[in-house]
């Protein structure tokens, strides 16, 4: 009864963080269709009462968990959140285009929101499998916007590494850490970048 509950308040929680972020009209309905039906899932398939377990080793990871290192740059709390987590939600789940079309949307609608330009150009390599023009595109609007702000930078760093372009990855990513403030709350997260893009690629 517990689990039931729990599911009713987190659907409540999702539809009513999408409303106060601004969606409205046929995305919201999009949104809470995509929140029913994984509810409708539960309640066909789910256990609630069953207490949880560690997933077992067969279990394919996400593929570029990606909420972290947004956190670390934007925080958990912005206007963009709900329509980035449900479009990350989507991508974890290999609906990449209806993630990119979420966030297509949201750009659509707040073209100055260099986070959501940010999270269309995750949202891109996710689909693309790597740093395609579309992509890249998203992160020039980003940092436009926001031309003193890391974050553009640092993810599209990151598409570059994911794409094989290791090179080009640290040269961003050095290029950030020249001017980061040593107090920065991201710094860590660009230094571990370096510090793992400098190590030699596996079986070298």
């Amino acid at each position: 009864m517990i689990g039931w509950l729990v599911l009713l308040v987190l659907i409540a929680a999702t539809l009513g963080g999408l409303r106060l972020a601004g969606v409205r009209g046929a995305v919201l309905k999009a949104c809470g269709a995509a929140v029913l039906l994984g509810a409708a899932g539960y309640a066909a398939q789910g256990y609630p009462g069953l207490a949880g377990a560690p997933a077992t080793g067969t279990q394919r990871p996400p593929t570029l968990p990606l909420a972290d290192a947004r956190h670390a740059f934007y925080g958990n709390f912005t206007g963009a959140e709900p329509w980035v987590t449900m479009s990350e939600a989507l991508a974890r789940n290999g609906n990449t285009e209806d993630a990119v079309n979420i966030l297509q949307n949201a750009v659509r609608r707040y073209p100055n929101d260099p986070h959501l330009w940010v999270a269309l150009g995750n949202a891109l390599v996710e689909h693309g499998r790597g740093l395609t023009p579309p992509a890249d595109l998203a992160y020039q609007r980003a940092a436009a916007l926001s031309p003193q702000y890391p974050a553009p930078l640092f993810f599209r760093g990151l598409a570059l590494a994911r794409s094989g372009d290791r090179s080009g990855a640290l040269a961003l990513w050095r290029q950030i850490l020249a001017t980061a403030p040593v107090d920065a709350s991201w710094r860590p997260l660009v230094e571990q970048g370096v510090e793992a893009l400098s190590e030699p690629p596996p079986g070298r």
